[in-house]
């Protein structure tokens, strides 16, 4: 997985990412023209067109964002409101579906968790899965923002998009899920910039604060945590829902509502996300039960195939057909540092440390 290292202004990040990620940006643009065109008979032109609509709100909400998309753009060769499209196509893909009911809509799909350990630290870890087709274009980046009090981040993302799932020298994570659920603000912050928003704060309380007082232009579950608390945010258009640990110290989701969220309409959409919640808490009272859960049994969670090929560990229902585990990510977040494992958990191809607190710049 290519690794890119970025430093400087929000320009100069963003067009680091786009200079060295030329290819892979390249690749998620194909990809996605592709996945609207077949999923929603939706050509490229009318996705620009929505994604157009959110930059000016994005400006006044988050225009440090705004220059670094310009910045990421530039670096790759194509225009800013490409660049947004990628990083709002969670809340075009909801626009459509509100406005057009019968759309068949795909998103990624995964499972993630949060552990409190017997000494107050907290473990935190995802499956995400989507179509293997994306898989070249995911990236590893690092970013180092000088002269500021943010913090270093690492984080898995498409190529293209600036906010996704990592961890950062504050030791702060965030985990995605994808909610499907109708409506969208264009007002508000789109979820893949929320995240970003969340890794650039120093404790889940004050990222769970931020996007509260701002809210989410669509809906997905945030799961961000630091060494000692962890917080699932059910987030959707209308607003914003917590979850907690439960009394054995755990906190699974899917790709579902947990919560009550009234004048959310929120129709059915992978019938096994009902089944992987169940399943991942039944394996975290087992562990819990026998072994305990550490850094490295965590990890074995992910790795179940029950209810295969649609499990936790996930495939593809035939070749080229579905989505799989792309990658797993782990995360010690009292050590400030996290495993990535590429591919499905059983057979995967690689493995790369985060370790944000050691970055330096490398410009």
């Amino acid at each position: 997985m290519l690794e890119v290292h970025c430093s400087g202004t929000p320009y100069e990040i963003g067009h680091q990412h786009g200079t060295v990620a030329k290819d892979q940006v390249a690749g998620s643009l194909a990809f996605y023209e592709n996945q609207f065109q077949e999923t929603c008979s939706m050509n490229w032109e009318a996705v620009r067109k929505e994604a157009e609509k959110y930059i000016e709100p994005l400006t006044k909400l988050s225009p440090r964002h705004v220059q670094e998309l310009q910045g990421l753009a530039d670096g790759a060769g194509v225009d800013l409101v490409d660049i947004v499209a990628l990083n709002v196509r969670t809340e075009i893909t909801f626009s459509l579906y509100t406005s057009v009911p019968s759309t068949s809509i795909q998103t990624d799909g995964c499972t993630s968790a949060a552990y409190r350990q017997p000494n107050g630290e907290v473990l935190l870890a995802q499956n995400w899965d989507w179509q293997p087709q994306q898989a070249p274009n995911l990236i590893v980046c690092h970013i180092f923002q000088p002269g500021t009090d943010l913090p270093n981040i690492s984080m898995v993302t498409e190529a293209g998009v600036i906010g996704k799932i990592g961890i950062n020298s504050a030791g702060v994570g965030t985990l995605l899920n994808a909610i499907r659920a109708r409506g969208v603000d264009s007002t508000k912050l789109p979820i893949h910039l929320a995240l970003r928003t969340a890794l650039e704060s120093k404790s889940a309380r004050e990222a769970a604060d931020k996007l509260y007082k701002i809210g989410t232009a669509g809906s997905g579950h945030i799961l961000v945590a630091d060494e000692s608390e962890a917080i699932g945010l059910e987030c959707t258009s209308i607003g914003i829902k917590e979850i907690n640990f439960d009394s054995d110290g755990t906190l699974p989701h899917t790709n579902h509502l947990l919560l009550d969220h009234p004048g959310v309409d929120e129709p059915g959409w992978l019938p096994d996300s009902k089944d992987r919640i169940k399943r991942i808490s039944e394996l975290l009272k087992e562990k819990l039960a026998s072994t305990g859960i550490d850094h490295s049994s965590f990890f074995e969670l992910f790795q179940d195939e029950q209810g295969y090929p649609t499990s936790i560990n996930r495939a593809e229902t035939s070749p080229g057909q579905g989505t799989v585990t792309l990658f797993n990510i782990n995360m010690d977040l009292a050590r400030r540092r996290a495993t990535v494992t590429v591919g499905r958990p059983i057979n995967w191809t690689e493995r790369i440390e985060l370790s944000p607190w050691l970055m330096c710049d490398n410009s």
